[in-house]
């Protein structure tokens, strides 16, 4: 099955984020979608021609989940911004992350903390699916650091890929331009 790249150009305008900084951004996602179809393609052929104790076998697999993840998450982080609604204080997010941590100024001071520690990766608030549980947790690579069993319901790139053209090393205020464009209706509807 062929993945096919979706198209994000509804973010063109996006107050803090320029056209430039989101076309490449684009155009890095849909390296992700091609190289996720390109692995596959070559570990079923490769299935199919009993190659699976062919070294190259092992690494294809491993680099799958950073392609896949790399598309994946582009995907999480593309569909939760663009918003012009601010959190509805009332609704069910807001309350779970009142009860995870304490009130939602706190969740968010955490999760902006998380985003501005040294490194690249991404900052994913993950509910836990079988206890509900909410965590804000740092992943280095795209396929290193995920919870298991949880789902992201807001994700947040910190690669330099996704601020340095219009924000140099100023990561605080990127991060201050993703929280104004957050599609809370989006995030909540992750929510289990």
């Amino acid at each position: 099955m062929a993945y096919t790249a979706k198209d994000y150009t509804k973010l063109i305008g996006m107050e803090g984020f320029s056209d430039t900084l989101l076309n490449n951004h684009f155009t890095l996602y849909q390296g992700y979608v091609t190289n996720t179809n390109k692995v596959a393609d070559i570990l079923a052929a490769m299935l199919k021609e009993g190659k699976t104790a062919a070294p190259e076998y092992a690494e294809l697999k491993r680099r799958f989940g950073f392609e896949f993840d790399g598309m994946r998450l582009h995907e999480y982080y593309f569909g939760n911004l663009d918003g012009k609604t601010p959190l509805d204080k009332a609704g069910a997010l807001a309350k779970k992350l009142a009860a995870a941590f304490g009130s939602y100024e706190a969740w968010e001071q955490d999760f902006r903390a998380t985003g501005a520690m040294r490194g690249i990766g991404w900052v994913v608030l993950y509910q836990d699916d079988v206890t509900g549980a909410l965590f804000n947790q740092w992943i280095n690579e795209h396929e290193v650091g995920h919870l298991a069993g949880c789902r992201p319901v807001l994700v947040m790139d910190v690669f330099e890929h996704a601020f340095m053209i219009d924000y140099g090393l100023k990561r605080a205020d990127y991060i201050a331009a993703f929280f104004k464009n957050i599609d809370w209706k989006a995030v909540e509807s992750r929510i289990k």
